[in-house]
């Protein structure tokens, strides 16, 4: 039996934890991270409500709306928008 052996066992997926974007005309090391509202919630320790909540009233991190309806928030954009968040 000539099984794959990178194939995921019947009732199990795998579950990407981040997603690379690789622009054109940049070297893949320098390419920016998506992260999940899950991902940046935990990050955060607020619920999905909190975020959907700031991001009503502006207050959330730029995100990307892919076509499929969900979002997602680039690695640089999250960490700038941390550091506008720092105490003076």
């Amino acid at each position: 039996m000539n099984a794959d052996p990178h194939a995921v066992p019947h009732g199990r997926r795998r579950r990407a934890k981040e997603t690379r974007v690789v622009p054109a005309g940049r070297p893949s090391a320098s390419a920016d991270m998506l992260l999940t509202v899950t991902q940046v919630c935990a990050s955060l320790e607020v619920s999905r409500r909190t975020f959907y909540e700031w991001r009503a009233k502006s207050k959330a991190p730029r995100c990307i709306a892919l076509p499929n309806g969900s979002l997602r928030i680039r690695r640089s954009e999250y960490q700038r928008w941390l550091a506008s968040r720092e105490a003076s």
